[in-house]
């Protein structure tokens, strides 16, 4: 899913590249399930890549027609809103907007009839309409043959699962939600390649559409576009766009990892090939990355994920409990009265002893919104444990639930994909949380090099910048950029420590 988090509130910067000296620049739209912002990145081939945040703005579900949607209308507004503020900032800079990358959550779309108009506000997979249908799409595909094909993890709320409750596909297509921005940007209907292996109807061997699982659950052969790579070039801007945003007349829109995490792994500043990643925010995305899915029956039953990242890699990852806990749990006593800032909050969550309760932080019980805290009091209760009734006590029992479940699911990456992991890089929201980061490395007897937080916007620019042929090289190449243009802080597990 999304590793953007409402929590991001560093600086959004990362290198050293200033408006004077840089001669290529490009926006990014990154949009997460909690917030969205529209950047500016300044890339120089010797000295790095700048990001300029210039438009800020918050994302979330709405109730409609007896379901949770997304408010798609003011999102895309917001996108607009940002370009044109982004076209103003580089015109009074003497700047020129090289072209557009657009990264976004995972597994949602909206549909789009023959004549172009989005027919339905897209739903959000925070919705329970999928729940139903995941029974009748199993007793068509078996779970198995579906992994051995797809080799992605059972989430309810996969694209497959919510195209099996849509009462009508004829003469529509689904655009995942950044293909849906391009879309409206471009008039051109694609479907990208990193997102396109979220859906659960994507083969991961051939890199294709799994044509005959579209033909087992009745879904018209062209439900998708056809796909298109990272770094290749979706189209130039409709007029109605240009005259909106005031951008010149041949920006085009540049695919990058649409998906969000493939933005934010192609920008972790792994320095050795050993690496483990946790793409912390609203959600945990923490995996390794690999040359060839692992499509194994074990893998299977650990619900481990193969996603394609930028230039054909593997995400090899599974989704674990993010920092949504930690916002909804805030959210909800704000309406108490209760307005403890953040920081406030996990200093005193630090102070208390370690050896607390803990729950499942990836149970789907802690997917839908409202009453946080309840919830996770009585999670603490079904383990037969208690969870006192103060805010720090269940803030610590987030992050030491968290940590736990990063160290699991890593152990469990390390066996399933037969290699060693040496260090962690935590990337995100996240990163900036220094109780998670220590817990982690405490959790998982590693090293955790955290940075940067704006690892997904990095990525989306990089990739962009690559396709300019501003830079060149591979992931290694472009990951040497980001290292050295971050301050990168290093947490030491607790009895290495103590060794020392």
């Amino acid at each position: 899913m999304s590793n953007s988090s409402a929590a991001d509130t560093a600086p959004a910067r990362a290198g050293a590249v200033s408006s004077q000296h840089a001669k290529h620049v490009f926006a990014a739209i990154d949009i997460g399930a909690s917030s969205g912002r529209v950047m500016l990145g300044r890339v120089s081939p010797t000295s790095g890549v700048a990001l300029e945040t210039i438009h800020r703005f918050p994302n979330g579900v709405v109730e409609l027609d007896g379901g949770l949607r997304w408010d798609f209308d003011a999102l895309f507004a917001e996108v607009l809103k940002g370009l044109a503020a982004a076209a103003a900032v580089a015109q009074e800079n003497g700047e020129r907007i090289a072209s557009i990358g657009i990264d976004t959550w995972a597994v949602d779309y909206g549909l789009v009839n023959e004549a172009g108009e989005l027919v339905s506000v897209p739903y959000s997979y925070r919705d329970e309409r999928s729940r139903g249908t995941v029974q009748r799409v199993h007793s068509v595909i078996d779970p198995a043959r579906l992994y051995a094909t797809t080799g992605l993890q059972y989430l309810q709320f996969n694209t497959l699962y919510q195209l099996a409750a849509e009462p009508k596909l004829d003469g529509l297509q689904a655009l995942l939600i950044p293909d849906l921005i391009a879309f409206l940007l471009t008039g051109e209907r694609r479907t990208e390649a990193t997102n396109a292996s979220t859906t659960g109807l994507f083969d991961a061997v051939a890199g294709e559409w799994a044509t005959e699982f579209l033909d087992a659950l009745g879904l018209p052969g062209d439900i998708f576009p056809p796909l298109i790579q990272p770094g290749e070039t979706v189209g130039t801007l409709l007029p109605a766009i240009l005259e909106r945003t005031g951008l010149p007349a041949d920006t085009t829109v540049v695919a990058v990892g649409s998906h969000d995490t493939a933005s934010a792994v192609a920008a972790v500043p792994a320095q050795a090939e050993n690496f483990a990643y946790i793409s912390s925010g609203t959600w945990s995305l923490v995996g390794v990355e690999l040359d060839a899915p692992v499509l194994s029956e074990a893998s299977r039953k650990a619900n481990f994920t193969n996603e394609r990242g930028v230039d054909g890699t593997i995400r090899y990852l599974r989704n674990v409990g993010g920092l949504w806990l930690l916002s909804e749990c805030q959210r909800s006593w704000a309406a108490q009265g209760f307005s403890q800032s953040l920081t406030s909050l996990l200093d005193a969550a630090a102070a208390l002893p370690a050896g607390g309760p803990q729950i499942n932080a990836d149970d789907p019980v802690f997917t839908a919104p409202d009453n946080m805290p309840d919830r996770i009091r009585s999670a603490v209760r079904n383990t037969g444990a208690l969870l006192p009734d103060r805010p720090a006590a269940v803030v610590r029992c987030i992050m030491d639930s968290l940590a736990a479940g990063y160290a699991r699911t890593l152990a469990d990456a390390e066996r399933l994909a037969g290699r060693g992991v040496d260090v962690v890089h935590i990337v995100g929201g996240g990163s900036q949380n220094r109780l998670l980061c220590q817990l982690t490395a405490d959790a998982t007897a590693k090293p955790v090099v955290a940075g940067p937080v704006e690892a997904t916007a990095l990525g989306n620019v990089l990739v962009q910048a690559r396709a300019a042929g501003v830079v060149t090289g591979g992931l290694a190449e472009l990951r040497e950029l980001v290292a050295a243009g971050t301050n990168l802080e290093r947490y030491e597990p607790a009895l290495q420590t103590s060794r020392s």
